[in-house]
């Protein structure tokens, strides 16, 4: 409830000549650095009435109205319906005289009791005041007539029928009309949350709905993975028996089938997978991944089936470090052997029998950047490890221990990239210098190099070899593959050249394993995966981001969004389809759809707007905005303004007209911390954001200028709820339920129902609440796919899925929304 006086900014109509003796702010959780009123200015008090405890209420005083003291006492009684109240008190019997006191003396009491004159504080403890030594200790005595009225509070008997009140009802305040400026009674505390060592205070609104903290009837269910994980790992692209291709994306194993257009998820881990490999009958695969921050997220190993997607084995737990930099399969035995190649500063070589979880042996390779292994194809004992100046032969002997031949003698600069085998054993090479490499060895057992040739220019990304001795090699630089007749020296036999929009060659499949028909799958270093042969072209099976994605807007009248990231592309997708991509000029990181559907609109990190046409992705309009990145942009619910939040801690509004496409700048608010978030209220006269330290800030839209007051804007009705911090959605922070106490949302969006909210924080985890989500007891549904942030999530119209971007592979997934 809200009483205004006159001369508060448009909250009234009339001058008032003194100040207002209550405030519409708690000062003490404003910024001073940001121009704000200091903390001496105002207090939130508890006021009690000394003859009937059970009437109490919370107000803002404002402790330099040029108001008496005496007055503003009198007017405090009138809401505690005591007339002609004189004296306030602290708990413990010390009078209170004058606004200084209450800035200083009394700065840390919060609650204090009027009386009309000498006052008893029933049931309060007693002891002789410090600073003032005329106060008597004791209880004092009333007047006659009042002393027949004030029973002790022990000694009063209370009705069972009438259950004790904090705060006293809305029907009984009387509302005052003095020279308050505002007058709050709070039905409710404000939330206090602590955020990164900072404690930020958020107030309730008069009006909302009742806090529910159990979990949500709908939980997260993964129904597509876009992207493919090209741009820092190899060796990742598989094709099964049944036809699917298999990859990885973030936490996620996909297996993709092309014919049904339907994707299956291993979703086991819990961090990124770093590695991957197929065992020889090709319906097992073992992956591993990086190591996480807490115990549920160790390094380790799981062989799971291709068929049912159950796990089968698990190991490495505690012996691993940092996470698995390679794992591979025997060969000879049918793949009863297993290494894994810790990433840690010792790089520690393992090899299990996986079906007994036995460790067979491990040596330290002390190698830094190795980054991969295999056993030889015709020895289960030798193995063979590569990465930057690194080639080792690795030969493991029945006690256990391992005897090492460096190939490579250091130091040298060349990165082994690739190894392959001849079907006699002897190895191919491929390095970052583009040269292939054939290693022998003589009848003594030592190596020597065989053959040696340039084969791209720069780096080789993969080696392959097929049936009847073909050999093909990819190019991360010159984006080439080539052919090569391992029977005839290796000679070239064809090349082709991928498109530059594509990227350079990463991994290489065979279409139908042990077929020689030349039809191949390429995964580039732009996260894309691409067929073809190297006869015809090549077209794209998977796109993916080839860099950071943060960009993510939901379409407001269908189930289509729209994604832009650090590439500087701008794509529109219909869940599992891609409906157009688009190559801008702009590494691009924020959008927003027009409220009609027919615009989007993109911020750059340069401070470009890019306004597109939603039907075809053509660049309508390009706006120098600022010098700055555009973190943050929104419309208002007409659709006939929008704001963007800057770097610079500025917001740029414009006004827009015909129905998206045309733009005018109106003006800008001044800020001084970078912006992440931003919604608009319901009429289009305020904005809330969220700073880069998760301060909540308001502006006015009309008058340009910040809003001071929380308080004055906590019954303000918001048309989106993407800002992570405010009172509704305060149990996303400090959640007693979390794994890490100090967890960072980094996102959050309400649904359009308003009874579901979702959020994804800096470790990965996305959780889906319910709305509002007021209490740190709040239960929530969880999904942890991701090892970096989450960038962004948003409800896809009609609330049935979900939207997430973000980690290190800019990995895009879609979620449904289906029943408990």
């Amino acid at each position: 409830m809200w009483y205004a006086s006159p001369g508060n900014q448009g909250w009234g109509s009339k001058p008032t000549s003194r100040k207002p003796s209550i405030m519409e702010a708690d000062l003490g959780t404003l910024s001073t650095t940001s121009g704000s009123i200091k903390r001496s200015a105002g207090r939130v008090i508890r006021i009690i009435n000394n003859l009937d405890h059970s009437v109490q209420c919370r107000v803002l005083l404002n402790l330099r109205t040029s108001q008496p003291f005496e007055e503003v006492l009198e007017d405090l009684g009138q809401v505690l319906k005591i007339n002609g109240a004189k004296k306030m008190y602290t708990g413990t019997g010390q009078e209170v005289r004058s606004f200084s006191q209450l800035r200083n003396e009394f700065a840390d009491v919060d609650t204090f009791y009027l009386a009309t004159g000498t006052a008893l504080i029933a049931g309060s403890p007693i002891r002789r005041s410090r600073s003032r030594p005329s106060v008597v200790a004791a209880a004092p005595v009333l007047p006659t007539e009042d002393v027949q009225k004030v029973p002790l509070r022990g000694a009063r008997p209370r009705s069972k029928s009438r259950p004790r009140i904090l705060y006293a009802p809305e029907s009984e305040i009387l509302r005052t009309n003095g020279e308050y400026s505002m007058l709050d009674v709070m039905k409710e505390d404000p939330t206090k949350v602590t955020i990164r060592g900072l404690r930020r205070t958020f107030y309730p609104p008069a009006h909302h709905a009742p806090a529910d903290n159990t979990p949500p009837d709908k939980k997260l269910q993964l129904q597509w993975v876009h992207g493919y994980r090209g741009i820092d790992a190899r060796r990742n692209l598989w094709v099964l028996p049944s036809g699917e291709l298999l990859y990885y994306v973030a936490a996620v194993a996909i297996l993709l089938d092309r014919d049904e257009d339907a994707q299956r998820h291993y979703i086991g881990h819990t961090e990124d997978i770093m590695c991957m490999d197929i065992h020889p009958s090709r319906e097992l695969v073992a992956s591993g991944q990086k190591a996480g921050r807490d115990r549920k997220s160790q390094a380790h190993v799981r062989i799971w089936s291709t068929e049912s997607l159950q796990t089968l084995y698990v190991f490495g737990m505690g012996e691993l470090d940092m996470g698995v930099t390679a794992v591979a399969f025997s060969q000879l035995n049918g793949g009863s052997y297993i290494l894994a190649v810790d990433s840690g500063r010792e790089s520690i070589l393992s090899v299990w029998q996986w079906q007994w979880g036995h460790l067979l042996g491990k040596v330290a390779t002390l190698q830094e950047g190795l980054s991969g292994a295999a056993f030889h194809p015709l020895d289960d004992n030798l193995i063979i490890t590569h990465g930057r100046g690194h080639l080792a032969f690795w030969h493991r002997r029945k006690d256990g221990f391992f005897e090492r031949t460096d190939i490579v003698k250091q130091p040298s600069r060349s990165h082994v990239t690739s190894v392959q085998f001849e079907p006699d054993g002897d190895v191919i090479t491929a390095d970052s210098d583009g040269f292939i490499t054939i290693y022998s060895v003589d009848s003594d057992g030592a190596y020597f190099v065989r053959t040696e040739f340039e084969a791209h220019t720069k780096g080789i990304g993969c080696l392959i070899m097929l049936g009847e001795g073909t050999l093909l090699s990819g190019g991360e630089k010159d984006r080439k593959i080539a052919a090569w007749d391992s029977l005839q020296n290796y000679k070239k036999i064809a090349d082709t050249k991928l498109p530059e929009s594509a990227g350079g060659v990463r991994t290489i499949y065979p279409q139908r394993p042990g077929r020689n028909d030349g039809n191949i799958y390429v995964g580039t270093t732009r996260n894309n995966i691409l067929e073809g042969s190297l006869q015809r072209r090549f077209t794209q099976v998977v796109f993916g981001h080839g860099r950071q994605l943060w960009g993510l807007a939901a379409h407001p009248e269908d189930e289509l969004f729209a994604t832009a990231g650090h590439d500087k592309h701008i794509a529109l997708w219909r869940k599992s389809k891609l409906i157009w991509t688009i190559q801008t000029g702009y590494e691009c990181v924020s959008l927003a759809f027009h409220p009609f559907g027919t615009a989007l609109a993109a911020g750059s990190t340069e401070g470009h707007l890019l306004v597109i046409n939603c039907e075809n992705g053509a660049v309508m309009l390009t706006l120098r905005v600022c010098g700055s990145p555009i973190n943050c942009v929104a419309y208002n619910q007409v659709g006939d303004m929008i704001a963007m939040g800057s770097q610079n801690g500025s917001i740029y509004l414009f006004r827009v007209s015909r129905d998206g496409f045309s733009y005018k700048k109106v003006n800008k608010i001044r800020g001084s911390q970078p912006l992440t978030h931003l919604d608009w209220n319901m009429d289009g006269n305020f904005i809330q954001t969220v700073t880069i330290d998760f301060d909540l800030l308001f502006w006015d839209a009309k008058s340009l200028s910040p809003e001071r007051s929380p308080i004055a804007m906590k019954d303000v009705k918001w048309l989106s709820s993407n800002c992570t911090v405010g009172y509704l959605v305060a149990g996303m922070w400090s959640n007693r339920y979390y794994s890490n106490s100090n967890t960072i949302i980094t996102t959050c969006s309400r649904s359009a129902s308003q009874d579901m909210l979702i959020s994804g924080d800096a470790d990965g985890y996305i959780r889906l609440f319910r709305y509002p989500c007021m209490s740190p007891r709040a239960e929530f549904h969880e999904a942890k796919v991701y090892s970096g942030m989450v960038a962004c999530a948003r409800f896809l119209y009609g609330d049935h899925s979900i939207i997430t971007v973000g980690g290190t592979d800019a990995s895009l997934m879609v979620w449904d929304l289906i029943e408990e």
